[in-house]
């Protein structure tokens, strides 16, 4: 397979737990956490080992919850590569309402970042990219970063030939549609995002398809995914547009979901699959990971179980 580099500048331990119920002013009884490596990148990186794949994952690591969280990645065999943080990493904490089945989600900010501390990183990136490989990235930005940076990195990675997969949120998302870098393979956002940044509602995969050619119109991307919660997701790239259901599952944590789509569809790309079979590897791998508990992700078994009922249509 090509290679695959994942980069995650604002990892988080992730905590995950369970209280009978959730109620203000009261001492929470919890059960036992179950503690992971988080963050975008993280997760991805995680995700595509968990599929059968590999992929360097650089993180952005400080302090004693960094240190915990790189011992966590090397007992998965994740291999990393350590980018050094200005401070120590965050923690988030995931608690789930026995009585509702409801999920609260508490995220911590990380570190706020300074424009050496950008320099240095794009300078250790830079050499880490393989040309022609894949770069994933994924996650939310630490405090202080220019929202501007997804389309520096873009520039960063179009000078070594590395292929840009771009998976983020508010600002940063808003400021890379309006001035894209140059090249960047793929983009995926969530119906929500796109909705934000379009200023209407898609009512139909068939609008969300509309939205998406326009951005690959427009040089954002080779490819545009718009994720649609339940109803599957749509890729547009010149000359396709299609969308791929996802099966039908019990939902027991969305947490990771949409990682494990962008490992799905990486890894996919990066073996030489289709665009159809990306997003059907992409769509099935999210399916999977919302039937597991807590922050886990997908699972190859469950992978392969649902890929026949991820079916492909053309918008």
């Amino acid at each position: 397979m090509i290679p695959v580099l994942t980069l995650t500048l604002n990892p988080a331990l992730d905590l995950a737990t369970a209280a009978d119920a959730v109620r203000p002013d009261t001492k929470l009884r919890c059960g036992p956490p179950r503690v992971d490596p988080g963050g975008g990148g993280i997760n991805v990186a995680r995700a595509i080992r968990l599929l059968g794949g590999d992929a360097f994952a650089l993180v952005a690591a400080g302090g004693p919850t960094g240190a915990q969280l790189l011992a966590l990645l090397a007992a998965e065999g994740v291999l990393t590569g350590l980018l050094a943080a200005p401070g120590d990493t965050r923690i988030s904490l995931s608690v789930a309402d026995r009585a509702t089945g409801q999920q609260y989600r508490f995220m911590l900010p990380g570190p706020e970042w300074h424009a050496h501390d950008v320099a240095i990183a794009l300078s250790m990136l830079k050499s880490a990219l393989t040309p022609g490989g894949y770069c994933v990235l994924s996650g939310s930005q630490p405090p202080g970063l220019a929202d501007g940076f997804p389309a520096d990195f873009a520039r960063t990675c179009a000078e070594r030939g590395a292929r840009l997969v771009v998976d983020t949120g508010g600002r940063p998302l808003a400021a890379f549609v309006a001035e894209p870098g140059p090249g960047a393979e793929v983009v995926r956002m969530n119906h929500e995002e796109a909705e934000e940044l379009a200023g209407r509602i898609f009512a139909t995969p068939a609008e969300s398809a509309d939205f998406a050619a326009s951005l690959v119109a427009r040089g954002v991307a080779r490819i545009v995914v718009l994720a649609r919660g339940g109803e599957g997701s749509v890729l547009v790239t010149e000359g396709l547009r299609i969308q791929c259901a996802a099966p039908r599952v019990k939902v027991r944590s969305k947490v990771g979901a949409g990682d494990s789509f962008v490992a799905g569809l990486t890894l996919a790309l990066a073996r030489g699959a289709s665009p159809e079979e990306a997003l059907r590897q992409g769509v099935a791998a999210a399916s999977s990971a919302v039937m597991t508990e807590g922050t886990a992700l997908c699972r190859r078994e469950d992978v392969e179980a649902l890929l026949p009922n991820c079916r492909v249509s053309v918008l």
